[in-house]
């Protein structure tokens, strides 16, 4: 016990003396969780569009400021060819062109029905089917308008309808900082607690007092959480820090209790620290660790359910993000944050953060007793 404490004092000496590694699990963690929130926005506006109106009624105008005035639009163009918008397109300053064909108005009043004719620039195809689809919603609200007018119901003729009311728990507003800033921190977390405690131990080796804490009496346990807890009370400090921020720049705070992120973040750190622990026996210099490193950051954060929703993806790929402990994380954080869950709902999370706190912590000493023999 007496060389864990002493190893420990040198651990936090070691790491306090650095200040590239303070600024590197302290201060990058809450610029990013600053910054990738702005910049990762799931609202897709300023879509350009332009309009081709060869009929030049009354209807063709109000449903082109209909589109223009929601925000989502900006009109770069209004003119009456095809062929001449069509050069913007390649030009890469139109995303949409909107076709309103001649005797629109009249068809639509004469023989109620008329078509528009869309078409989109797919290179970037979310944007485009976004754009489709919001423009398709705005034209059936204008037909729903122009709809209304026409009608006049008397109080002996009235024509049933079935009205359509939506309700969106949990983020009725649709803030896309609800949703991405407790992901970002669930993967920030992973990043100060699995990789930073990897290049730790990687560096220990390159500078050769590896060998020299082997020639001591320290056990190897005893070295392995003398690594491993410092760096898991530094993950837990980050945690804290990105609430705070969360708190103070979006104005996010759990709707359960810290207790649940505190104690699912204690479980899930000591798995990640496995994993750094894990990357650590496998390289010999940080140039090796750093790209261990990387490539599971990348499954990791597009695998983890960050972005894409795990639901959505391949089965292949929904396998995959079984094996994948941010999933959870992320999982857990946000239904604490945005739902309210308490422990009991996420039971099956919990477990499962255990087993591969388990399974990694286990490997990763095999390996280190392996390569250390």
């Amino acid at each position: 016990m007496n060389n864990l404490l002493i190893l420990l004092q040198k651990e936090f000496r070691q790491i306090f003396r650095n200040p590239t590694i303070l600024r590197m699990i302290l201060a990058m963690p809450i610029i990013q969780l600053i910054l990738i929130p702005f910049a990762a926005d799931y609202e897709i506006k300023n879509i350009s569009v332009s309009v081709v109106d060869l009929d030049h009624s009354d209807y063709s105008r109000r449903l082109v400021e209909k589109m223009a005035a929601t925000g989502y639009f900006k009109l770069v163009e209004y003119g009456s060819s095809y062929q001449n918008t069509l050069q913007t397109v390649g030009k890469g300053e139109t995303d949409i062109i909107m076709t309103i064909p001649a005797d629109f108005e009249k068809n639509l009043i004469r023989e109620n029905t008329a078509s528009i004719h869309l078409a989109a620039d797919a290179v970037n195809g979310v944007r485009a089917g976004l754009g489709s689809g919001y423009a398709a919603q705005i034209i059936a609200d204008f037909n729903r308008e122009i709809r209304s007018e026409w009608l006049t119901l008397a109080a002996f003729n009235e024509i049933p309808q079935i009205e359509i009311t939506s309700a969106s728990w949990y983020n009725p507003h649709f803030d896309y900082h609800l949703f991405m800033v407790p992901g970002i921190l669930a993967i920030l977390v992973t990043m100060v607690g699995s990789f930073m405690a990897a290049l730790n131990i990687v560096a220990e080796k390159e500078a050769g007092t590896i060998e020299q804490l082997n020639v001591t009496p320290l056990k190897k346990h005893e070295f392995i959480l003398g690594k491993l807890i410092p760096f898991w009370i530094l993950g837990l400090v980050s945690i804290t820090m990105g609430m705070v921020v969360a708190y103070l720049v979006f104005g996010i705070i759990p709707l359960g209790h810290y207790l649940t992120v505190y104690a699912f973040a204690a479980v899930y750190l000591l798995g990640v620290l496995g994993i750094g622990l894990l990357i650590s026996t496998f390289s010999d210099t940080q140039q090796q660790a750093t790209l261990f490193s990387f490539f599971f950051m990348m499954i990791f954060i597009l695998m983890g359910g960050l972005y894409t929703p795990i639901e959505s993806m391949p089965v292949w790929a929904q396998w995959i993000a079984a094996f994948n402990p941010p999933a959870y994380f992320i999982k857990v954080i946000r239904a604490v944050f945005i739902k309210g869950s308490n422990f009991g709902d996420l039971l099956p999370e919990f477990y499962k953060m255990i087993a591969f706190a388990l399974v990694f912590n286990t490997l990763a000493i095999v390996n280190y007793r392996k390569r250390s023999a």
